[in-house]
């Protein structure tokens, strides 16, 4: 029979292994692209989940009609998930900050989420993966020859109200955009750039990471450098 003095060194011995499962992590928001899902972010979600990462500590929003891209902005019904899950990550989060990695259009669909909220403060690291944040060749020049919901006002088309409206804001503490010269969606007709640079770069931001992978592969391919960026 065990005594109690032996119990209680039992017990403290538990104690690190225990500590080392309630490390405190920022809530990271994963926010997917225009017809995507949240499982687009599978490899990165079990990379995190591997290292240490609770479930709840990984917060992954569905937006959007799955079956229409054209019918996608960033306002309306579009905004509303991506909106509650940021929100919900900031006031769950151990740290009282969160990390946001967002693929595609919603980069931009987050960025318009973190301004209408005014939490810039309270993102750590805004990871942006093959962004349309100058606009989309393949949407026009606003607003001529727009002609669908997501390359008009609120979408991606050259010039839009929406992507003005980005100009001189901050998107967190940290910002750093992953982009590629070989993006299928990103390069319409070969031309990645819009006034001199690549679209998916984002204005302020700490550093752009250039990889030989198409639009996609963007974000399957880079999840040890974004889980890096966020550690």
């Amino acid at each position: 029979m065990m005594s109690i003095k032996h119990v209680l060194l039992a017990l403290l011995l538990l104690i690190p292994a225990t500590a080392a499962h309630a490390v405190c992590h920022d809530t990271v928001v994963m926010v997917h692209g225009n017809t995507g899902s949240p499982s687009d972010f599978v490899n990165t979600y079990n990379l995190l989940r591997q290292n240490g990462w609770s479930d709840a500590q990984i917060v992954r929003p569905s937006w959007g009609n799955p079956y229409c891209a054209a019918c996608n902005d960033h306002n309306g019904t579009e905004e509303t998930p991506v909106r509650n899950a940021i929100s919900s990550a900031i006031a769950g989060s151990c740290s009282g900050k969160i990390d946001v990695i967002a693929h595609s259009m919603g980069v931009t669909l987050a960025m318009r989420e973190i301004d209408k909220l005014g939490v810039a403060s309270k993102v750590d690291t805004f990871i942006g993966i093959a962004g349309a944040v100058h606009g989309l060749w393949s949407c026009g020049v606003y607003p001529y020859n727009v002609l669908t919901a997501t390359c008009g006002s609120y979408g991606l088309s050259i010039g839009s109200p929406l992507l003005n409206s980005f100009a001189g804001h901050r998107y967190g503490t940290h910002m750093y955009s992953f982009k590629s010269w070989i993006d299928e969606i990103n390069c319409y007709g070969g031309v990645c750039t819009v006034d001199g640079v690549h679209t998916s770069t984002i204005p302020g931001e700490d550093a752009s990471f250039d990889y030989p992978y198409g639009h996609y592969q963007l974000l399957w391919y880079t999840a040890n450098d974004q889980m890096a960026l966020i550690q």
